[in-house]
């Protein structure tokens, strides 16, 4: 058996600033959502049709950082900093080459994926003109996620901490700027949240090339100089290995979320965008358990590298049970700050007489909320402790079935089959939930992802 309290020490002092980092994420992309309010309801509704065909557009970039993690945790657990620095170097020109095509494409077909979202006349025109600024410059975003996703596996989180951290605060300012356009900046409305966003992720990128300028660093850009480190074949197959279940699951994923983001975009302007707010305060719970997964990932890839199975279990528990707690206290704060939140986005207005409306779909949205935020953090800390072992096959069948299968099909019976609307979406949500959380309960308990040799 090993010492819960420094097992919990352990954990606290690598997953504080994982969850304050996504915590930052999560929080900027409701700041962006409140200051873009401001413009009307119609202007939240036009960025929350964006979400999704990025998050496809991203897919590819997020399996290829799982598989960074993960590896790289495990190549520390190994001593192996050489191996660890030729993954980190294939995959950065991966993702380079890939961004760029990606951005391309995404920029040229904007109007198309959009208008397959769900966009209606009055958010379309803006919708298209946030959705190209962003993907355009993705190249930066997916440099700076890819650099971060490598120091995590090397248990650096308080370098990636600092870096989003500080991006965060150029694209809350840059909003205050070119949203409303204040001190002489001109008013560029939804285009000006957009840029603002660009400019985050810029400086973000510097920062993540800047943290891997240190020579002595486990991952390191002088290191792979001065060794001549390169891409390698065998690199390029151990990323796809682990990653290529991770991207199929992204893809199938963004199906199933794509189709409830479309059903929600049909329920009308302003029931939308009281959805698209709600999932902005669904982001903040999830960036707890996004943070302590990305510690599982570290600990855990450390322990299974250094032949400690027992020891990897251990952490992923650890997370668990602080992830419970956390989900506990969020629940509470949404249950009794459920109308406050709303009411922020949508004040009482003779500017906007829909707002009354739109804090009531609110409202009862995060009603459901409430219960799902119990089962979200558990089930993100149990998947991340799984990929983090490379069991990542498993990770994509579950994550299919319920997103794709089990989040479609209670959505449409809750909007449509039993008539409650916008409501009625968020009972696919909370199904998702518990059968994701169920499956990675399921398979955590056997311990097969122990034996995965990656």
């Amino acid at each position: 058996m090993y010492d819960r309290k420094t097992l919990f020490r352990t954990t606290i002092s690598m997953a504080w600033p994982a969850m304050l980092e996504s915590f930052f994420v999560a929080f900027v992309g409701m700041v962006d959502s409140y200051m873009v309010s401001s413009l009307g309801h119609e202007a939240v509704a036009s960025v929350g049709l964006t979400t999704q065909p990025k998050m496809v557009g991203l897919a590819m970039f997020m399996a290829i950082n799982v598989s960074l993690s993960a590896l790289v945790a495990r190549r520390k657990g190994e001593k192996r900093r050489r191996e660890a620095n030729e993954i980190l170097c294939t995959s950065l020109l991966l993702i380079i080459l890939s961004a760029i095509v990606i951005g391309a494409l995404m920029t040229v077909f904007a109007s198309p994926i959009i208008h397959l979202s769900g966009s209606e006349p009055e958010t379309h025109e803006h919708a298209v003109e946030y959705f190209r600024i962003i993907m355009s410059c993705m190249v930066f975003n997916c440099v700076q996620m890819g650099i971060n996703a490598a120091q995590r596996g090397a248990g650096n989180t308080r370098i990636t901490m600092r870096t989003n951290l500080t991006s965060n605060i150029v694209n809350v300012c840059a909003n205050y700027l070119l949203i409303n356009g204040h001190f002489g900046f001109p008013a560029l409305g939804i285009r000006g949240a957009a840029i603002a966003t660009v400019l985050g992720t810029v400086v973000a990128c510097g920062m993540s090339i800047f943290s891997v300028m240190k020579p002595d660093g486990f991952v390191s850009i002088p290191y792979i100089l001065k060794d001549k480190i390169h891409a390698t074949k065998s690199a390029f197959i151990s990323i796809i290995r682990v990653g290529y279940s991770v991207f199929l699951e992204q893809l199938l994923m963004r199906v199933g979320f794509m189709l409830t983001s479309m059903m929600a975009a049909r329920q009308s302007t302003a029931p939308f965008a009281a959805h698209n707010v709600a999932m902005n305060v669904m982001g903040l719970s999830f960036s707890f358990g996004d943070g302590l997964q990305a510690t599982a990932v570290a600990l855990i890839g450390r322990s299974l590298g250094q032949k400690e199975p027992e020891l990897a279990k251990a952490y992923g528990g650890m997370c668990r049970r602080i992830g419970f707690a956390i989900s506990l206290f969020l629940s509470a704060l949404y249950f009794f700050g459920a109308r406050i939140f709303m009411r922020m986005f949508f004040p009482t207005d003779p500017d906007f007489p829909q707002n009354p409306e739109i804090v009531e779909y609110g409202v009862s949205i995060l009603r459901v909320l409430i219960f799902i935020v119990i089962f979200q953090v558990s089930q993100v800390i149990y998947m991340g402790c799984l990929r983090g072992a490379g069991d990542t096959a498993y990770t994509a069948m579950a994550s299919t079935i319920s997103v794709s299968i089990v989040r479609t099909a209670f959505a449409y019976l809750g909007a449509y089959v039993l008539g409650f609307g916008i409501v009625g979406i968020w009972f696919g949500v909370l199904a998702d939930q518990i059968s994701r959380f169920l499956f990675g309960w399921l398979r955590f308990r056997s311990g097969r992802w122990t034996k995965i040799k990656i």
